[in-house]
């Protein structure tokens, strides 16, 4: 458990690995997804990812350069566990808001 938190600790890796599940993107395509982190922090984070084997840089030689990114066999691997993860959110959130919707319908009831 420690190992998984440490190789998936950081502001957007999990994301960027759900963003590269079946594609393979350039970086401005996973920046365009991610509005909020900077080019330096998206970097870093796609480094990291990189030096833990998850996911692999591609550099075509060509003016300007081109790089792509994709998962590694190992990076697909967590794959299921995002996917997991992602069930569990929406179940989370549907059970959470029926909450929410219930408590609210006896609050105006009883008003």
């Amino acid at each position: 458990m420690v190992l998984v938190q440490q190789l998936l600790s950081g502001k957007r890796k999990i994301l960027i690995l759900w963003y590269l599940s079946g594609k393979i993107l350039r970086f401005n395509d996973i920046k365009r997804r991610l509005p909020d982190v900077t080019q330096k922090m998206l970097t870093q984070q796609l480094r990291s990812l990189e030096e833990d084997n998850l996911i692999y840089r591609k550099v075509y030689p060509v003016v300007p350069p081109k790089v792509e990114y994709g998962l590694t066999d190992l990076g697909e691997k967590i794959i299921p566990i995002l996917e997991m993860m992602h069930g569990f959110g929406s179940e989370y959130l549907e059970s959470n808001a029926y909450k929410r919707n219930t408590i609210q319908d006896n609050v105006a009831e009883s008003i």
